[in-house]
């Protein structure tokens, strides 16, 4: 039965995809809690829709958001993601990823919230070559977002009991349309520039990454609140379909431009990288104890991307708008001249 939920983070990537999608069959709230950094101006208009323009360190203005709408299940989204975004201004990244993340659980406790999911990263594993890298790994994280991502789990599994569950989320690297898209993950870059450059760009491509639908990790979430999760309750999950190549995946996008557009002279372009980042994980566990089954896969990501493109839903792609790492520069850069 769907919950009146409330999603940090919930004017991202995923987080917009999510609301979207939940709004199409729920007759609660769905609340979106985020100062949105990266833009706003694409999210629903709905009478069951709640938007919270406020600051994820605030623990006093998330309890007031909390107790006023009566929220029974936290799916916390919010941070800044990525490596190269992360390090942009660390202090900053590391309030919002880990700093504020124990006051979060204690209000959501405090204030009977039933469910708790957090979304980690499966990152946190490090680099490895093994194609079976399962949720009891050894965590090996090799940058700040990794290890902060990791520190924040057994905060939360610290906090649960019968009546305050939890799930803890490893998620691959997500791919595929969403009402705000980003171009700085692997899959929607490399099929940005096949698109609308006529080539692709390869750092590497040597690397390993596990892939997800976003439409996929978005059924994920929508199953975690309408189940009963007590019988998982302080499980992780990795979540993620496709462990490929990032060459493998420029191949299948070049695949796609090919057949389904018939767009014959994609050329690859191989370029040094000092990205040495690669592994892979396996998702059994998801399917196993969950029940959960992925419908969709990289190449389906990539059909979506054409089809956005083809129908002008997505114009200016290379707008700095649709980078996190762009948009938090500019906002770096201002912040630095208002203090001269």
């Amino acid at each position: 039965m769907m919950k009146n939920v409330l999603i940090t983070g919930g004017s991202g990537y995923v987080g917009s995809r999510l609301i979207y999608k939940l709004l199409d069959e729920t007759t609660h709230k769905i609340i979106n809690y985020d100062i949105s950094l990266f833009g706003d101006k694409h999210l629903p208009k709905h009478d069951k829709f709640l938007y919270y323009k406020d600051d994820i360190t605030d623990p006093k203005k998330f309890e007031e958001v909390i107790t006023k709408n009566n929220v029974d299940t936290v799916i916390h989204l919010a941070c800044i993601s990525n490596d190269p975004t992360y390090e942009l201004n660390s202090k900053l990244s590391k309030k919002i990823n880990y700093d504020c993340f124990e006051d979060l659980v204690k209000v959501s406790k405090k204030n009977k919230v039933e469910k708790f999911i957090y979304a980690s990263t499966c990152s946190v594993y490090g680099i490895s070559d093994s194609p079976n890298v399962i949720e009891t790994n050894e965590l090996k994280p090799i940058t700040d977002y990794n290890k902060y991502k990791a520190l924040c789990e057994p905060i939360l599994q610290k906090y649960l009991d019968e009546n305050f569950k939890g799930i803890i989320i490893r998620p691959a690297t997500v791919c595929g349309f969403s009402e705000k898209m980003r171009f700085d993950l692997t899959v929607n870059i490399l099929t940005n520039y096949a698109y609308n450059k006529g080539y692709i760009r390869v750092f590497g491509g040597k690397q390993s990454r596990p892939n997800c639908h976003i439409d996929d990790m978005c059924d994920f979430y929508k199953k975690l609140i309408n189940e009963n999760i007590t019988q998982f309750n302080g499980e992780i999950f990795n979540v993620g379909t496709e462990n490929l190549k990032i060459i493998e995946v420029a191949e299948k996008v070049k695949n796609v431009l090919n057949n389904k557009l018939n767009r014959k002279n994609i050329d690859i372009r191989i370029e040094e990288s000092a990205d040495i980042r690669s592994y892979m994980i396996n998702s059994n566990k998801v399917k196993n104890l969950l029940g959960f089954q992925f419908k969709k896969t990289v190449t389906n990501a990539i059909e979506d991307l054409c089809d956005a493109f083809e129908r002008k839903i997505i114009k200016d792609s290379f707008s700095d708008e649709w980078s996190n790492i762009k948009v938090l520069t500019k906002v770096q850069e201002n912040r630095n001249k208002n203090k001269l």
